[in-house]
């Protein structure tokens, strides 16, 4: 039967609930586990498509082209496994479904109302994703924190499943904040005890309490925390600050967190192998040489704007045996006169994907510095785009071209809309999403890099480059080197007169993994080193 495992958290948001899902689910794997992880949102956007990426961080897109949160992308790089449509629910998606049933007469004329219409649906929702998959475990963040008014109803939710699979098979996991009060020296165990009054109050009393602490706890906060909180002393688990992410789930396994797990939910004759993944957090542990690598982009200020693609360096990094320090710019401050001062010191430069018109100006003069001084580019998406922009006006001669997004009326738009977007008037899930065809052009630097003809790559977007001027980028040294399989789509460009200049309309850093790094990242690094 499938196993459930539930993580809450408690006292304050930001604790790394994700990471401590992703850490589990790879050591679970490593166990022989098939595992699948969704995230629950209580906010009632539909989908984060729409949010702003400074309050909320990226949208990582799945391969059936779900616009989930970007805790998604850390279960698949530790996991890697591919997420699905069913791996992020929110408050919103849950009263959309309800109310268009209602309206369609599937409830038989009842009241509707939160129990049990709203928990149905939720619950149906999460053994939907192991019937999809055929998981022998199916993991499930609740995102926010214990005591949230709109997370209630999928606390209710969960404690509900927990009643109908029976305790053997339900294991629920709380990540707490145990704070360090320095005048007194003390690391104080109280807010995680009110936080698991909280939590048993509606119903839940947690199994394994995992701590989110700067330091080790004693055995005496142990013991205080287990009795307490009723659980085993064992349960009590350690989440310290590491260095990088990925020593996490080897710091997991050091706390016995798989033995604990299986124990609790009564599952063994698995044989344990954590080797590559131990092997990998070793290799990159005897890293001893760095690179600086720019990104130039709009949301800079929010690192988590740019979430995969910062990882998706560091990986391409590992396999070049060096770290990646990223240089953050924001790309309204980059101007003709301090392009030296923002792009001297670097080794590569990467424009990430975006929407809107702020910083454009930047970016062009990212890609043209880039160009011009044969430094390494890597654009993707809107960077792409740019980038098209750049040689259209500097090399072609059309100063004034620009996209369509920016210049809805311009005389020269080198990126044009989509036509199957023209009618488009909703902007959440109506842009080009998730994994597409791209035929590879032969003896291309791109074809070099993926080794093959064909290939399958995420996409969000509503623009593309416009093909009335294949002709004069061709002419001019572009090469279109990656279309859809009908030819009529760019999908990936590359400027041969440099040593690495590559755009791509889709989104590599999606399909990155630390142990497994995307082609096209591990190229540009080894681009940039060798620069």
């Amino acid at each position: 039967m499938t196993k459930y495992i539930f993580v809450t958290g408690g006292v304050v948001s930001g604790l790394g609930k994700g990471i401590v899902m992703a850490s589990l689910g790879r050591l679970l794997k490593s166990g022989g586990y098939k595992v699948v992880a969704q995230k629950l949102d209580p906010y009632i956007n539909l989908d984060p498509g729409t949010m702003n990426p400074c309050q909320h961080g990226e949208v990582f897109v799945t391969e059936d082209g779900a616009e989930t949160d970007l805790d998604l992308g850390h279960y698949e790089r530790f996991i890697d496994e591919n997420m699905n449509i069913y791996s992020n629910l929110t408050t919103g998606k849950v009263f959309w479904n309800v109310l268009n049933k209602e309206r369609r007469g599937d409830y038989l004329g009842q009241t509707v109302q939160y129990i049990p219409h709203i928990t149905n649906e939720i619950k149906e929702f999460i053994y939907e994703v192991g019937k999809k998959d055929e998981s022998d475990i199916v993991m499930t963040e609740i995102g926010g924190t214990i005591g949230d008014i709109e997370s209630q109803p999928f606390i209710e939710a969960i404690r509900q499943i927990s009643r109908e699979v029976g305790k053997n098979n339900c294991l629920f996991i709380h990540v707490t904040l145990v704070p360090y009060i320095s005048c007194s020296g003390e690391l104080k165990t109280k807010p995680t005890q009110h936080s698991v009054k909280e939590l048993r109050s509606m119903g839940i009393s947690p199994d394994i309490i995992v701590t989110r602490c700067d330091m080790e706890l004693d055995e005496n906060a142990k013991q205080k925390l287990a009795l307490f909180c009723d659980v085993k002393p064992d349960c009590i688990i350690e989440s310290l600050t590491v260095e990088k992410i990925y020593e996490a789930p080897v710091m997991f396994e050091r706390s016995n967190l798989f033995e604990v797990v299986c124990r609790e939910l009564n599952i063994s004759g698995k044989k344990f192998d954590f080797s590559e993944w131990q092997a990998m957090v070793d290799r990159i542990n005897k890293i001893d040489k760095e690179i600086t690598i720019a990104i130039v982009g709009k949301y800079v200020k929010m690192f988590d704007a740019y979430m995969s693609v910062s990882e998706a360096l560091k990986h391409g990094g590992f396999e070049n045996n060096v770290d990646v320090r990223i240089k953050w710019i924001e790309s309204e401050s980059v101007t003709k006169d301090n392009l030296d001062d923002m792009l001297g010191d670097v080794k590569g430069i990467l424009v990430p994907g975006g929407f809107g018109d702020r910083g454009i100006y930047g970016k062009t003069l990212a890609a043209e510095y880039a160009r011009k001084n044969d430094v390494p580019y890597f654009g993707i998406c809107l960077g792409m785009q740019t980038a098209c922009i750049e040689f259209a006006r500097n090399v072609l001669g059309y100063e004034d071209a620009n996209s369509k997004e920016f210049a809805p009326e311009g005389k020269h738009n080198v990126i044009d809309l989509m036509p199957e977007q023209i009618s488009v008037l909703h902007k959440g899930g109506t842009m080009r999403l998730g994994a597409y065809p791209c035929a590879i052009k032969k003896d291309t630097q791109l074809a070099a890099i993926y080794q093959t003809s064909f290939i399958q790559e995420r996409h969000r977007h509503r623009y593309e480059f416009n093909n009335d001027y294949i002709q004069e980028f061709e002419d001019n040294g572009i090469v279109f080197c990656g279309k859809s399989p009908s030819g009529e789509l760019v999908e990936a460009i590359e400027y041969p007169a440099c040593k690495f200049f590559v755009g791509v309309q889709f989104h590599p850093e999606f399909k990155s993994r630390p142990n497994k790094a995307h082609p096209l990242f591990r190229a540009f690094i080894k681009a940039a080193v060798e620069k």
